[in-house]
């Protein structure tokens, strides 16, 4: 008897020693995991369909909220309380806790990626599926990272509900002049009203103010065969004949339907109308800085530090093109030359709700071009293979910028932009990224990879 039960025992030692041994796995953080939670915001943001500036607000909190976790076990980066707007250090953690810093960002990050969308339920799916990987390796450290990483969470949720993001949706509806020939009008086939016109209400990331980066006035409006502006009413006109003449195998169309990123495009098929989703400008480029980060074998760190940066500058982009778009509230290129000039056009791309000028895929790119650049280098080539999902192919680039440029001039290509607003546009992005990257200070070291 004594023989069995010494044997039932060492059978508990060892089983016991084992499970032990499986709760005391280390839990690695790799790159891949941030790339997959930005991944599955987006995809939801695609399902719910958020309009660009707001898609934009809902990349930046999270990476914001992450990154601020990673400066405290990183010394290569600063953290961005005080370089921010009215952002205060996060809480300091427990130094008795077993806390996986990493993983404690990846819990703020896919917190706040829930609380910014409607389905919260996706993000909860994809959740609970990497919870369960890492509790299993070591309960302890998922216990104590996931609860540091909730209390961040919490910081950065209370920073961000006094963005003035609540107010501005209870704000009055755009008023639609109809007596000035020269402001805005909707536009076909759905005639929307026009999206966000409180959006320079929303407070800045790095900026002064909204109007910082105002850019010059467009052309003064006028139908005179001989004006600026009717000169480039006309360009818009004869490019896109030229290029439809030209038909699918038009480079420029290529170009204008690659950089598209209308979250929302209205078809219509007899009397049934629908929509077609695709990702927003912001989501465009946070693909790119994924593309990077991989073709560089960025880690974890080096990686949060890139999308971080690249979606302050693109929020910020988007709030100084939104202060100006509803300050000039230009007319679209479609509704004048429908008018005026031939009724039975339609411009390649579908024209989005709301003002023309500046150019808001123009000043996002220009943003996110130059803080990508300032990380990964100038020259840098890549293969974008953002669109794929959406049926179209890979383009190549030589660097950020010539990204940026084919990206502003796309818009012009689809008949939904004049000249002036593409190119003052990207223009405007750029002095705001150069801003970003010399006002932030978010790295100690220099960091530009070899291409």
């Amino acid at each position: 008897m004594k023989h069995i039960l010494l044997s039932f025992a060492i059978i508990l030692l060892i089983v016991s020693c084992t499970e032990t041994k499986k709760t005391e796995e280390p839990i690695s953080i790799s790159s891949e995991d941030l790339h997959a939670s930005i991944d599955k915001v987006t995809e939801i943001m695609i399902h719910d369909i958020f309009s660009p500036p707001v898609a934009s607000r809902i990349f930046a909190y999270p990476n914001i909220a992450a990154y601020e976790i990673m400066t405290l076990h990183n010394d290569d980066y600063n953290s961005l309380a005080g370089q921010l707007k009215e952002l205060t250090p996060i809480p300091k953690p427990d130094a008795t806790k077993k806390i996986n810093y990493e993983l404690a960002a990846m819990v703020a990050h896919i917190e706040l990626n829930k609380r910014l969308i409607f389905s919260e339920d996706k993000m909860e799916v994809f959740r609970d599926s990497l919870y369960q990987i890492w509790r299993t390796k070591n309960e302890t450290v998922f216990t104590d990272s996931k609860k540091y990483g909730l209390e961040v969470a919490e910081h950065i949720a209370a920073w961000m509900a006094k963005d003035n993001y609540n107010q501005t949706r209870t704000m009055p509806k755009f008023t639609v002049n109809t007596d000035d020939p020269s402001r805005w009008q909707p536009t076909p086939p759905a005639y929307m009203e026009s999206i966000e016109p409180h959006w320079n209400k929303i407070r800045p990331f790095a900026m002064d103010s909204a109007a910082q980066f105002k850019p010059i006035p467009p052309p003064v409006f006028s139908l005179e065969k001989d004006s600026d502006f009717y000169k480039e009413l006309i360009e818009v006109y004869n490019i896109s004949n030229q290029i439809t003449t030209k038909g699918d195998t038009s480079e420029e169309i290529k170009i204008a339907q690659f950089w598209d990123c209308n979250p929302y495009v209205s078809v219509t098929r007899g009397h049934l109308m629908f929509a077609t989703k695709k990702i927003t400008p912001g989501a465009h480029w946070m693909g790119i800085t994924k593309i990077a980060s991989r073709k560089t074998n960025s880690d974890f760190h080096k990686t949060l530090y890139a999308y971080t940066k690249a979606s302050i500058a693109m929020a910020d982009a988007f709030i100084s093109c939104w202060d100006e778009k509803y300050r000039s509230n230009l007319i679209r290129p479609e509704t004048l030359i429908n008018e005026h000039i031939d009724q039975n056009w339609k411009p390649v791309l579908q024209t989005p709700p709301f003002p023309e000028y500046t150019s808001g895929h123009s000043v996002v790119s220009g943003a996110a071009s130059t803080a990508l650049t300032d990380i990964f280098g100038d020259n840098f080539s890549f293969d974008d293979d953002t669109e794929l999902p959406y049926g179209l192919p890979v383009r190549s680039f030589s660097s950020f910028n010539k990204a940026a440029d084919e990206a502003a001039i796309s818009r012009m290509y689809g008949g939904i932009h004049y000249r002036a607003a593409v190119e003052i546009g990207v223009k405007q992005g750029r002095d705001l990224g150069k801003f970003v990257i010399n006002k932030i200070k978010m790295s100690n070291k220099i960091m530009v990879a070899k291409n």
